[in-house]
């Protein structure tokens, strides 16, 4: 069956997330992996998290960790149920001590690591591939039990054509990169409000 036409009010909408939060969750991720890599007490995560209001919001994270331009970890949660607070907690433990693509970040790397924080948007299925905006989008392949996702940004390593990138998220799902052509991988794209700064903070 062929896919369905996808319009500009199907896509996703920019993702608000206003300053304060944007520094709230940003100091909580540098708190996280500090405490990872054994920087920190344990105890220091929880006096973070007492240390004033949590942001209400309920959102899907992801942490990305680059030195020197390098990626160093990137992982996150497509739960877009758990308090954003959470996603970003967790998310930026997995991406210092748990991307099994690297080594753990030692203590001493972290004056070098930068942290960007991802908060991704509802995820919006998209019936027409033709429609997906390379950099702007994030998008989500499945079929199965196989399923990837790679995040707007990722435009910038994998090329900026739409088919680049639905080709490269279906080679991670472990699919055959035009996958995506075939109606039975079910797509989805999302956007993100991405900030960072310093994991030395």
């Amino acid at each position: 069956m062929a896919r369905l036409t996808t319009t500009p009010k199907d896509l996703p909408q920019a993702v608000g997330v206003p300053e304060d939060e944007r520094s709230r969750l940003l100091d909580l991720a540098r708190v996280a992996v500090a405490v990872a890599v054994g920087a920190k007490p344990p105890k220091s995560l929880e006096a973070a998290l007492q240390d004033g209001p949590l942001p209400e919001r309920a959102a899907a994270a992801f942490v990305t960790l680059t030195e020197d331009g390098d990626l160093r970890g990137c992982m996150g949660s497509l739960d877009a149920h758990s308090p954003a607070w959470a996603s970003v907690t967790d998310a930026a433990r997995w991406a210092a001590r748990g991307d099994p693509r690297f080594p753990g970040v030692d203590a001493g790397e972290l004056p070098a690591i930068e942290i960007d924080v991802s908060i991704l948007g509802p995820l919006v299925p998209l019936q027409d591939p033709r429609a997906f905006r390379p950099g702007t989008d994030g998008i989500v392949v499945e079929r199965g039990r196989r399923r990837a996702i790679l995040l707007p940004e990722v435009a910038d390593t994998v090329g900026h054509g739409a088919t680049r990138m639905l080709d490269a998220c279906c080679a991670k799902a472990g699919l055959p990169p035009d996958a995506w052509r075939d109606p039975r991988t079910e797509l989805w794209v999302f956007r993100t409000r991405r900030f960072g700064g310093p994991a030395a903070g």
